[in-house]
């Protein structure tokens, strides 16, 4: 399944760095030798190093930055906890490209910042290396929060205590006891930022608009639409984005080793938030309010001021709810596209699911030799920018021989569906994985002695544990497809519009206000709907008295 989803695709599409023309499509005569170019052609070099230094920065700081709020908001229990749980959810299923356009309005030389605030230098300090990464890992430290957040819900108490009785602090005990256990879940939260940066297309190239910042996605979305088109030095720049995502995973096992990390027995607790102490408490709520501020207020508050606008200035602001008007009662196609999205992203996240979940039993449970490489192929398609794994799903799936054997799939919903299932397996296992860590071998085997099959193990054992880890990773996955930009934009069928397809539409015909207000429109109505979803299954996942008794 694998192969199918995620190796035929990509394989095309790199067929073309080493054949060019194999396909159809672009020819060379340099054939091979484009491979080295990457390191003399200079647009081709600064993608390159923008790229690296881009998603190690992103990596670092988005880490670190989620895992202490993970531990701040599994520790305590603050009122603005749940404002932070929000704003993170929230940040996983809106689009990379909606964020980095509410930023521009915001801090653009005639944005909001500016007009309204009279901030005059805000533009040059967000509009910079540092300014980028700051917004990347305001963007991308959702998966470190929610991944990390997920392995904390059980903890070793019998551990802790031993530790606290042999003199152990507060941070003495969890750095000795709770974050070496948690290494799985840390490591899977940093390769999902990284290769989530390292692969985004939409929010660097919508601030390139303001701040020249070339990266491999933006070079090889240039290669695709250029004329004429050069399949062959996209296939060249996506070797290196694969290149680069499996040295990141080779380093990912070289830390984790071969140690076990798996704590669950008689000594292991659900994990209950504390009540702080009062001046605590303040502090927390005031860092989760700026958090949820800076994070959703600003560029999603742009958004709103623009939905609003007559203009596409904010220093020519005009009030106006012709916006609206013409999104939700003059035109059907928001309604239309928001139904075929949701429809999309329901078919995805349940398939991707149910393949994630098998290949974390496998990465966990199983002897298999060549496991590593699942977990590399199961990951690959992070890495992949969307508009590529769009064009290698139209190589493989545009083919006559198989109109004769009924599998035509090219030029309908369905094929949407596989390629969405593809982009979201990576962020279902690295949840998964991250989950399933923490449960031992040995109560499997022991159920497989007593005679349970596979799935009374995972019915009896796997999915009573691994509740919320489930919906954490159906969640995100779903949000993640209602949203993709860069995989509908290629494979949408005529006359068939996706909510994504939508937005862009209104953005490139510079339809600024009509297109905000379609963003805020059709993507609250899915942000409403997963935080719904949340919260009804908010006790389901609370509810195994069973297990803990």
């Amino acid at each position: 399944m694998l192969t199918i989803l995620i190796i035929l695709p990509l394989g095309t599409v790199l067929l073309q760095a080493v054949k060019p023309g194999l396909l159809g499509e672009g020819s060379s005569e340099k054939g091979a030798s484009l491979l080295l170019e990457v390191f003399t052609r200079p647009l081709w070099s600064r993608a390159l190093k923008n790229s690296l230094m881009l998603g190690i920065c992103t990596t670092f700081f988005g880490t670190i930055f989620g895992a202490v709020l993970a531990n701040l908001r599994v520790k305590w229990d603050f009122k603005a906890g749940r404002l932070m749980d929000a704003a993170a959810w929230i940040l996983m299923i809106m689009p990379s490209f909606i964020i980095a356009q509410g930023w521009v309005y915001f801090a653009s030389g005639n944005g909001v910042a500016r007009a309204w605030l009279g901030w005059d230098g805000i533009s040059s300090m967000v509009f910079s290396f540092p300014g980028l990464v700051f917004i990347m890992v305001l963007n991308k430290f959702p998966f470190a929060y929610v991944t990390i957040k997920s392995s904390l819900e059980w903890k070793p108490q019998r551990l802790s205590y031993a530790a606290r009785v042999n003199g152990a602090t507060a941070w003495e005990e969890w750095k000795t006891v709770q974050a070496p256990l948690c290494i799985p879940a840390y490591c899977s939260a940093a390769i999902l930022i990284f290769m989530d940066t390292i692969g985004d297309f939409g929010l660097p190239s919508a601030i390139s608009g303001v701040y020249r910042f070339q990266t491999l996605p933006y070079a090889i979305y240039q290669a695709l639409y250029s004329s004429p088109i050069r399949f062959d030095m996209a296939g060249v720049l996506s070797f290196y984005l694969v290149l680069i995502i499996i040295a990141a995973m080779i380093l990912q096992y070289a830390v984790m080793g071969k140690k076990r990390f798996d704590f669950m027995d008689t000594g292991t607790v659900r994990t209950v938030p504390e009540r702080p102490p009062k001046a605590a408490g303040t502090l927390l709520n005031v860092t989760g309010a700026f958090l949820a501020f800076l994070t959703l207020c600003v560029p999603i508050g742009s958004t709103i001021i623009m939905s609003f606008s007559s203009s596409i200035s904010a220093s020519n602001f005009g009030f106006t709810l012709d916006n609206y008007k013409n999104v939700i009662l003059e035109s059907g196609d928001l309604l239309t596209g928001l139904r075929h999205s949701l429809g999309i992203a329901l078919a995805a996240a349940v398939l991707g699911l149910i393949l994630g979940f098998f290949v974390s039993y496998v990465m966990n449970y199983s002897d298999f030799a060549f496991k590593r490489v699942i977990d590399m192929l199961s990951l690959v398609a992070l890495a992949v920018p969307g508009v590529v794994l769009g064009i290698g799903y139209i190589f493989v799936w545009n083919q006559r021989w198989l109109e004769e054997l009924g599998l035509q799939m090219y030029g309908t919903p369905r094929l949407i569906i596989l390629a969405s299932v593809a982009a979201a397996i990576p962020v279902i296992t690295r949840v998964l994985t991250g989950g399933m860590a923490k449960i031992p071998k040995q109560m499997l085997f022991a159920a497989r002695i007593q005679g349970a099959g596979l799935s009374m193990r995972v019915k009896t054992i796997l999915l009573p544990l691994l509740k919320g880890t489930i919906v954490s990773a159906f969640l995100s996955a779903f949000g993640g497809s209602v949203f993709n930009l860069a995989i509908n934009t290629v494979l949408y069928p005529p006359n068939y519009t996706t909510l994504s397809v939508y937005i862009s539409r209104g953005v490139e015909n510079l339809e600024f206000g009509y297109s905000a207000a379609a963003t805020i429109a059709g993507g609250g109505f899915v942000v409403i709907l997963i935080l719904l979803v949340e919260c009804l299954t908010r006790n389901w996942k609370r509810s195994p008295e069973a297990s803990e008794e």
